[in-house]
């Protein structure tokens, strides 16, 4: 393998529009949009030209969708919202299939996978931003350009509390790499989801702070194998190889880590917000903190205007309202979102009581250029390994 990776040791999340992923050619980016007198006009003139639309149509990577349907057709008579649950990656690529055939499906994108919703859904002129006018002093700079987020979610380490009430069982991520894990790591495979994949790129970002971690846990440096180059890509080749366990849905690695009454319970990497589902699905799941160097990976949940909007008025009213009111919680709008792990952009709405801290839970914040340019070589790596 060539030297191919950009190690960063502290990245923040700044979210920029040149580049492509894994070193894929792309066309130039797409011309700005011009401005849209939408993206100024009143909640009340929107709500005029709605009704003439009569329907807005998200894509949505998150189920939570869902619960935001009565709450904008009560806020918004007459115009219905049609939500599709459909996975980032699967998103990405219905957008760009309707892309090239013309054909509008989609008003809103609320999507994951920044590294390549900003680098090259954006550049090919798919998506359009909109960030409402009521919210703009509420939302720090870094989250409403290009895109605006209304949150940031998470992909990070989860462990069963009911088995360790004393807290995670590991410290380390070296520790996974552990007889005692072997086969006891559960994730969804990177190569079938991208926000899997960005964990394991950050990971090999973060070498640095990888071969540090090593050194603190076994007092020595990382010793490489043929074909390796960097700490972190020895950490997913020894994960790997102590027997990993990939599967194709969150749900299925929710249950595996959390269902409560297992002695022995395997631990793995999920989204802490799946924590909500604790008392339903009979889970104890936990987000383990104070693990070095990180625990995973935040990242922005994104929302857009589809190019092809057939309902520009009603997509701008969802916008809006998913972005929370001015209340401390953010209202109807953002109450699916508004739980431990989710942690709203609005620097107004105060995190949930039972919540841990960004700062505590200590998960790395990625940059979706620096993630977009090096995780096509990170998926070639997995595949040598599977």
């Amino acid at each position: 393998m060539s030297s191919r990776f950009l190690l960063v040791p502290a990245l923040t999340l700044t979210l920029v529009l040149a580049g492509c992923g894994g070193g894929t050619p792309i066309a130039e980016p797409a011309a700005a949009p011009a401005p849209d007198p939408l993206d100024t006009a009143t909640t009340e003139e929107l709500y005029a030209q709605a009704q003439e639309e009569g329907q807005v149509v998200v894509y949505s990577f998150t189920s939570r969708i869902a619960a935001i349907e009565p709450v904008f057709e009560q806020r918004f008579p007459g115009v219905d919202l049609l939500p599709t649950d459909i996975s980032s990656t699967e998103q990405i690529a219905r957008l760009r299939a309707e892309g090239q055939a013309g054909t509008g499906g989609a008003d809103v994108a609320y999507l994951s996978d920044a590294p390549v919703v900003l680098t090259e859904l954006l550049d090919e002129g798919l998506l359009r931003n909109y960030v409402p006018p009521r919210v703009a002093d509420a939302v720090p700079a870094e989250y409403t350009s290009p895109l605006v987020a209304n949150r940031l979610s998470t992909k990070t380490l989860m462990y069963n509390e009911q088995a360790h009430p004393e807290g995670p069982p590991v410290t380390n991520l070296w520790q996974l790499t552990d007889p005692e894990w072997s086969g006891r790591v559960v994730m969804v495979d990177p190569n079938v989801r991208g926000d899997y994949l960005d964990l394991m790129t950050e990971i090999v970002l973060r070498s640095t702070e990888m071969e540090a971690a090593h050194q603190e846990l076994r007092g020595g440096p990382v010793v490489l194998s043929d074909g390796i180059e960097t700490a972190g890509e020895q950490w997913i080749a020894d994960l790997y190889a102590n027997g990993v366990v990939l599967v194709d849905d969150t749900d299925n690695v929710n249950a595996a880590i959390g269902l409560r009454g297992q002695e022995n319970p395997p631990i793995g990497f999920t989204s802490y917000s799946d924590r909500r589902d604790n008392a339903d699905e009979g889970w104890a799941l936990q987000a383990a903190t104070g693990v070095v160097p990180a625990p995973g990976i935040a990242f922005p949940a994104l929302l857009a205007i589809t190019r092809d909007a057939a309902n520009p008025a009603a997509a701008r009213l969802l916008v809006d309202l998913l972005m929370g009111d001015d209340s401390e919680t953010g209202g109807p709008g953002f109450e699916p979102f508004y739980v431990a792990g989710d942690y709203p952009t609005r620097s107004d709405v105060v995190a949930p009581a039972d919540a841990v801290s960004l700062a505590e839970l200590g998960a790395w914040e990625i940059d979706p250029q620096a993630t977009a340019d090096a995780r096509g070589d990170v998926a070639d790596l997995l595949l040598t390994l599977e």
